[in-house]
């Protein structure tokens, strides 16, 4: 018997006998780890193969080696807890530290022996909040967030201008310098004059950005200020009062709620169909489905009315869903991780930067948070593809190093940010998909984005989002090569496998996803859309009443 670090290694002796003289019999030695951790049957088995055993005394070896290696755990455990009670006898072992340790893990794991705690101020907040928007003071809310909007989006627009016009004035410096070249300037004074301008641009780039958290971080502790007085007057006398010090005392208008209402963009004539499906084997569940042609920024961004208020009546139904089981949800087809912002993730950026964020972190700081979190769990992923990858006999050394480099994010993978100052959404999943590989029609069930979608749906019912929009085509924006026939093609492929994975979602179990959008590009034809839309009853199987005509009774004679 040896020993290695707190564990034994004891050898396993089995003998039987040959098939043709009794007397005659193999010895088999084997050493084995003490406490063994693994499947008797499954060692018996590698033992018959390794050693090529006769199979008809599989039985005998079994048993032999359950017996041994029960036997030798009793005796190992039970030598190890002589040890301990000797060292706790004679002082080697702080009892006091164990009997800590086991507390602290108790009040860790178990519910029951865990320190009462009170509510967190976010949790106080998010009450507030909850209890303030079902009630009457939704409309000053809603007017207050107006507001500091408005402020924020002045100070956005006059950094835009503070912006454009530095780079003009740059841009003519430079081109008078340009012409002057060989002439009366040299490269390195061209060079010094862009060193010199990007760090202005940098300067005022950090003084308006400091001069935007400033105010947002003011706007945020006067509206929670604010929100909790309110909540003490509602409860008190039912009154809705604004404090005198606040700089909207003298702006808001506390209108009644219709008047909330945007006027509605005649202009604006949205292609949708929708369907009521019912889906699962034996206990079906019923899911309305959509798709329509929009533009997805429809569902982040919120128009400004004039000065003063902003189109508030699209807030309605986010800010009295914020704190509920019943949250809306959007994809976006992203083709870099955070924190980098291109095309259509630039955009949402800049939604969100319209207005502060009173609830959550703002999306920048999210960002960051999620890139810091994702560094070990990418490491782990990179260390077990190329364990498989070994495992495989793959000497692909190019494959191996591209893997060890991978640092970041990869195709199918799937982030989430959550938000309380866009117009239709509380959370957004932002898929990572190959733009390349998505333009091309050769994708099938097992692409990464369609296995992204997956686990999109399933985040979805395990976290409370019952509105989910999607891109059906995988596509926010038309292409050229969308043809009518592209667009069939993806279309059947990204129905025919949500389809599947919401017939699935019945085994996953938490919140029913009651509501599916799926999105078509603005732009699309009537007729390519009328073609989307007729796959839905035939892909989900719309179920139709069945209708009788009645009829008289036949006369018997």
């Amino acid at each position: 018997m040896t020993t290695d670090g707190g564990r034994s290694v004891v050898n396993f002796n089995f003998s039987f006998p040959t098939c043709t003289v009794k007397e005659l019999k193999y010895e088999l030695e084997v050493p084995i780890e003490i406490p063994f951790k693994g499947c008797t049957k499954e060692f018996t088995q590698r033992l018959i193969s390794m050693f090529h055993i006769p199979v008809f005394i599989e039985e005998e070896l079994n048993d032999a080696l359950s017996n041994f290696v029960k036997n030798q755990s009793e005796e190992y455990f039970n030598n190890s807890n002589d040890n301990l009670i000797e060292k706790a006898k004679s002082g080697e072992i702080d009892v006091e530290e164990v009997v800590k340790n086991w507390e602290k893990c108790y009040k860790d794991k178990v519910s029951e022996f865990a320190e009462q705690k009170g509510a967190t101020d976010e949790e106080v907040f998010a009450a507030a909040f909850h209890r303030l928007v079902h009630s009457p003071a939704l409309v000053a809310i809603l007017q207050v967030e107006s507001s500091y909007a408005c402020k924020v989006q002045d100070v956005t627009r006059q950094r835009d201008e503070d912006v454009i016009k530095m780079t003009n004035s740059q841009a003519s410096e430079m081109d008078e310098k340009m012409k002057l070249l060989h002439k009366f300037t040299t490269e390195d004074e061209i060079n010094h004059l862009a060193g010199k301008h990007f760090e202005e641009q940098s300067m005022v780039a950090g003084r308006w950005g400091s001069q935007l958290d400033a105010l947002r971080q003011a706007q945020k502790a006067e509206y929670r200020s604010w929100l909790m007085r309110i909540l003490e007057d509602h409860q008190t006398n039912s009154t809705l009062l604004t404090p005198t010090n606040s700089p909207l005392y003298q702006t808001l208008d506390f209108s009644p709620l219709e008047q909330l209402s945007a006027p509605v963009n005649k202009q604006e004539r949205l292609l949708e169909e929708s369907f009521t499906i019912h889906l699962g084997s034996q206990l079906k569940q019923m899911h309305n489905i959509r798709i329509m042609s929009a533009d997805v920024m429809r569902f982040c961004s919120i128009k400004q009315l004039d000065n003063q208020t902003m189109d508030t009546s699209r807030r309605l139904q986010t800010a009295l869903e914020l704190y509920s089981s019943d949250l809306c949800g959007l994809v976006i087809m992203t083709d870099s991780p955070p924190p980098h912002y291109s095309g259509l993730a630039k955009k949402i950026n800049n939604a969100c930067q319209q207005s502060t964020e009173f609830h959550f972190p703002q999306m920048e700081d999210q960002l960051e948070k999620i890139m810091t979190d994702v560094k070990e769990p990418v490491v782990l992923r990179n260390a077990q593809r190329l364990k498989n990858m070994m495992e495989m006999g793959s000497q692909d050394s190019a494959s191996h190093r591209k893997v060890k480099e991978s640092k970041f994010l990869q195709t199918g993978d799937v982030y989430v940010t959550k938000h309380s100052n866009l117009a239709e959404v509380h959370i957004l999943f932002h898929l990572i998909a190959d733009e390349s590989s998505l333009r091309s029609g050769d994708i099938n069930s097992r692409h990464p984005a369609i296995l992204g979608l997956r686990n999109v749906l399933k985040a979805a019912c395990s976290n409370d989002v019952t509105t989910l929009t999607l891109p059906v085509l995988l596509q926010h924006d038309m292409l050229e090569e969308m043809t009518v026939a592209w667009c069939a093609k993806r279309a059947e492929l990204v129905l025919k496998c949500v389809k599947g994975f919401m017939i699935e979602m019945a085994s996953w179990g938490g919140s029913e996803l009651k509501n599916i959008q799926f999105l078509v590009p603005q732009g699309i034809s009537e007729d390519v859309f009328a073609t989307l839309a007729a796959m839905l009853p035939n892909i989900f199987r719309v179920s139709n009443p069945l209708k009788f005509k009645a009829s008289e009774p036949s006369e018997i004679s």
